[in-house]
């Protein structure tokens, strides 16, 4: 449960745009991230994801998709390793575990809608929000070509203590995201098939328990 309520601070957003140039300053990457994501208003995407918790050593691996909107609407739908449904409208949360015949609900957490937990708000106001640098200034770059930065934000959370974010500098586009909570515990997750501004209904962020489903306070 605790490694699902960590996911919840998360909103990412990407966007194509106009090229880079070869040599990017840490101005130049956060100038070029806070112009694109300040427009966001919703996003849709693939999601490959891995949770690694440090004191048991354990990788759990996990796939499916995403759908986030302004104002700490979200819904994910694991397919992978089993299948969970985590729905927010903003105010109440939902996670729903077919498998357990079993929906936990209860008020949303503050911190979804808040600059730190929400990609949207934050990293339109990048320096606003988090103190940011480059992950390694002598090589900006990763092997991949996108510009690394580290993020901390300047109000920590216990499940976002730390953020890595990998961007293609042409576009500016996510291409990963690295999330440390208070215990260094990380969860990885790469993007794919992104939709950007799609105009994504608000009913997609409401959900009702199938029949015959126990509801079980969130906790």
């Amino acid at each position: 449960m605790r490694h699902a309520l960590a996911l919840l601070t998360l909103v990412l957003f990407a966007v194509p745009a106009a090229a880079q140039p070869a040599t990017v300053s840490l101005d130049d990457a956060v100038r070029g991230i806070e112009a694109e994501y300040g427009r966001m208003t919703d996003l849709k995407a693939e999601i490959s994801q891995t949770s690694f918790n440090k004191s048991l050593n354990q990788t759990i691996p996990a796939a499916g998709q995403v759908y986030l909107k302004k104002g700490g609407k979200l819904r994910w739908e694991y397919t992978e390793p089993t299948q969970q449904v985590i729905v927010s409208d903003g105010k109440t949360i939902w996670l729903y575990t077919p498998q357990l015949n079993q929906v936990n609900t209860g008020p949303a957490p503050e911190a979804l809608a808040g600059p730190a937990g929400s990609f949207l708000s934050g990293l339109g106001k990048l320096r606003e929000h988090f103190n940011v640098r480059l992950l390694n200034p002598a090589q900006p770059k990763d092997a991949e070509g996108n510009v690394v930065l580290d993020l901390t934000p300047k109000r920590p959370l216990p499940t976002l203590n730390r953020l890595i974010l990998s961007f293609d500098p042409n576009g500016w586009q996510l291409r990963k995201a690295v999330v440390y909570d208070q215990f260094e515990n990380t969860v990885t997750m790469k993007f794919s098939k992104l939709a950007i501004n799609s105009g994504l209904e608000d009913k997609l962020f409401a959900f009702v328990p199938p029949k015959g489903v126990a509801t079980v306070p969130l906790k």
